[in-house]
């Protein structure tokens, strides 16, 4: 018992009983933090009452505390003053096999498993190397993918092979969790015959970045169009094969069991090969339905801050909807090795910068735009910067003059490229900027502010030193490409923006009121590639 503790009552001489809340005179008093005898109490208690569904706090023998005994009393125990008569039973002291040890030694630190790398593989099928110089189709399937990982990845294919040189694709988790096969399809028309590789990029992605990255790399033939059946399987085989069976002067070569294997079995001078696959009774038959392989995906080690894109492509177009006077509706945005200038056409374009004619009425697809070719001229990086080569049909003036067609000629500031050299003022183009990671292009005629260009390297990174552009040049912002997308860098700070849909660029430098970021360099027309035409494709051929 304690006497009141009421601040408000100073005076008070009542007692207050344990656990009450007010004392005798009916002055509330302040609650304190449990004294030791109640902590004592309350474990006490809860130990002398285990719950009947809890599982004990250690396995009934334990090998470290197996030499110790902690009694127990099943009985009541005696009172100190009342001690048991002479004679009397003793009340058994023993450990009973359920009761919980007094003192439970801490459990260690839980220890992280070790990481167990995924052993996953794309398998690769459908793919017919007699169908030379047509139309491919190759079926992949990832198979021994971590439930763990995303349920959705994202597959990119790098080749030449491909359109555009690379496409991308997504894995999808079914239902049952196996993974919906992917289909890519190609074309080895125009493609000499050989080996072709294909880099592959598996990307799990957490909150837009890039969590895991799987990576492979295969080989796919183009043989050559009068290659018979067995010269096409002999290849594949070699390069593919992981048993071979050879047979010589006589001898006897036998294979027996094996599952996934891809044989090269050989017999010469009477000799005999018996295979057998462990195949239940009756005849194998061996066919070269397709061809199918596997290839283990590697996973590889990220960087602990990963600077992914959130929206990467290799073209996409800059749209002002209230321009001012000098700027362009369009500006549009290429990532290329080689850019192919050419033709607009709406149906299966062969270049990337499709280029029209402009009059003094507005924009005329057809009429003098005919007189272009599809593939007109192409812009790539030299030893000196830049360099335009004349591929076309109808010629091509380089400040009036003619350089001759498969002529590469360097760049120079403020040049005037005209399309065609037969017809003047189809298309009049004027190098405005070189950069050391690209150009930009002004057209000089009546499409001069509805378009201009950004021709660029891929994944390559500005300088901030000075260059020499023109004043409409200079006034646009400074972009360059990196990690599979294109990006704004502020001269002035280094601060460098990611440009996707959702960026606000009227708060970035360069950019005016009313733009927005489209991922498609001609968002005002509806491209269709029903061939794969597309991006990149730098076969030299003429309209």
């Amino acid at each position: 018992m304690k006497k009141c503790s009421n601040p408000e009552h100073p005076h008070c001489t009542f007692w207050v009983l344990p656990g009450d809340t007010v004392c005798a005179g009916n002055h509330p008093q302040a609650t304190t933090a449990p004294s030791s005898y109640d902590l004592l109490t309350a474990l006490r208690s809860a130990r002398s009452e285990p719950s009947a569904t809890a599982l004990p706090h250690a396995p009934a023998h334990d090998p470290v505390n197996s030499d110790a005994v902690i009694p127990a009393v099943t009985g009541p125990a005696p009172h100190a003053g009342n001690a048991a008569p002479a004679g009397a039973p003793r009340p058994s002291v023993s450990m009973p096999a359920a009761a919980a040890p007094l003192f439970t030694p801490a459990a260690p630190p839980a220890v992280p498993p070790a990481y167990q790398p995924v052993q996953a593989h794309l398998h690769i099928s459908g793919f017919d190397p007699r169908a030379a110089g047509g139309r491919q189709t190759l079926k992949m399937e990832l198979r021994g993918m971590s439930a763990a990982c995303a349920p959705q990845l994202t597959l990119r294919l790098r080749s030449d092979l491909i359109p555009r040189g690379q496409v991308q694709h997504d894995f999808v988790r079914t239902t049952r969790g196996d993974w919906r096969p992917v289909f890519v399809e190609f074309s080895s028309r125009n493609k000499e015959h050989g080996q072709y590789q294909i880099e592959v990029e598996v990307h799990s992605h957490v909150d837009g970045a890039v969590a895991q990255k799987w990576v492979c790399t295969f080989v796919i033939l183009v043989p050559r169009r009068d290659a018979t059946l067995t010269e096409i399987h002999q290849i594949f085989l070699s390069t593919h094969k992981n048993v071979r069976v050879m047979a010589d002067d006589a001898s006897i070569a036998r294979v027996t069991g094996g599952d996934g294997c891809n044989l090269d079995v050989t017999a010469r001078n009477a000799g005999i090969a018996h295979v057998d696959l462990s195949a239940p009774q009756g005849k194998i038959d061996m066919g070269f339905t397709t061809i199918a392989w596997d290839e283990e995906l590697i996973e590889v080690d990220l960087p602990a801050a990963s600077h992914c894109h959130p929206h990467p492509s290799q073209a996409a177009c800059l749209v002002n909807a209230a321009p001012e006077a000098g700027e362009q509706r369009q500006i549009r945005l290429f990532a290329l090795e080689e850019c192919m200038l050419g033709r607009f056409e709406l149906v299966d374009p062969e270049a990337d910068v499709l280029l029209s004619h402009f009059s003094p009425d507005g924009q005329d697809n057809n009429g003098l735009t005919r007189r272009l070719s599809g593939r007109h001229a192409i812009i790539r990086r030299s030893q000196q910067g830049f360099e335009i080569e004349d591929v076309s049909r109808y010629g091509l003036l380089l400040d009036g003059v003619w350089p001759g067609k498969h002529k590469p000629v360097a760049l120079r500031l403020g040049m005037r490229i005209e399309l065609s050299a037969s017809i003047k003022g189809i298309v009049v183009l004027s190098v405005t900027a070189i950069f050391a990671h690209g150009v930009i292009l002004h057209r000089i005629d009546h499409g001069a502010r509805a378009e201009c260009f950004y021709l660029l390297l891929p994944e390559a990174q500005p300088t901030l030193a000075v260059h020499a552009a023109a004043p409409n040049a200079a006034a646009l912002p400074m972009l360059f490409h990196r990690n599979g997308g294109f990006w704004h860098l502020d001269v002035a700070t280094g601060k460098e923006t990611a440009l996707a849909p959702a960026t606000a660029l009227d708060k970035l430098s360069g950019f005016a009121r009313h733009n927005r970021f489209a991922s498609e360099p001609y968002p005002e027309c509806w491209i269709i590639r029903t061939e794969g035409a597309a991006l990149c494709d730098s076969t030299m051929q003429t309209a």
